[in-house]
């Protein structure tokens, strides 16, 4: 993280804090978040330093990163805060922001966010197989892991076929009304709330 050539901005602060209703600005920089956090030591951009990222306006690098989507959202880091500061609501917000970045992440993750989602709301549970496909062709991941694909099929962990759920028309009104709940991302428009929702599947 640079901040040398940066200047304290609370634009940028307070549209993210209006995002993920997180008290951003309470932050001690104490660093006890990182301590306490799983993912902190593969992270590309540690959770105290989203924080300070933030209150500098250092959107676009901040909305690149690949932790907003290694987060696990365990709320640790809000439970050993002494400000209650949650780095987890934090991301939850960015993550919605970055999907209509001029440089998203371009981490995995975002890719099988949206297949999942979609889904969720066509066909109301996930078919393992169909997911992973989505996701390895998407990705062009495609060999990768394919020695457990034998075990998982014989186990049963990966039917090849499952029926849709019933109450699409249910799902659909659930997924409207996040939509419309959601703020859509800085400089993205609609586009993300959309995807955050599986509703560019709406087809």
């Amino acid at each position: 993280m640079n901040l040398a050539s940066t200047e304290i901005s609370g634009d940028f602060a307070s549209l993210v804090e209006a995002e993920s209703h997180a008290n951003l600005m309470a932050c001690l920089q104490c660093k006890k978040c990182t301590s306490g956090c799983p993912v902190a030591a593969m992270a590309d951009i540690k959770p105290h330093e989203i924080v300070r990222m933030v209150q500098f306006g250092q959107r676009d690098e901040l909305l690149a990163s690949k932790m907003l989507w290694q987060c696990t959202s365990c709320q640790t880091c809000a439970t050993r805060c002494p400000q209650k500061v949650s780095v987890a609501a934090l991301n939850d917000g960015l993550r919605r922001m970055s999907l209509g970045a001029k440089a998203p992440s371009k981490s995995a993750v975002v890719t099988f966010n949206d297949i999942f989602m979609r889904a969720v709301r066509k066909r109301g549970r996930m078919n393992e197989a169909g997911l992973m496909a989505s996701f390895k062709l998407r990705t062009m991941r495609l060999f990768e892991d394919m020695g457990k694909l034998p075990m998982m099929l014989w186990k049963g962990k990966m039917p090849l076929f499952q029926f849709a759920a019933p109450g699409r028309s249910e799902r659909e009104a659930m997924f409207e009304r996040a939509s419309r709940i959601a703020s859509p991302p800085l400089g993205g428009g609609e586009a993300g709330a959309r995807s955050a929702t599986g509703e560019g599947d709406k087809q």
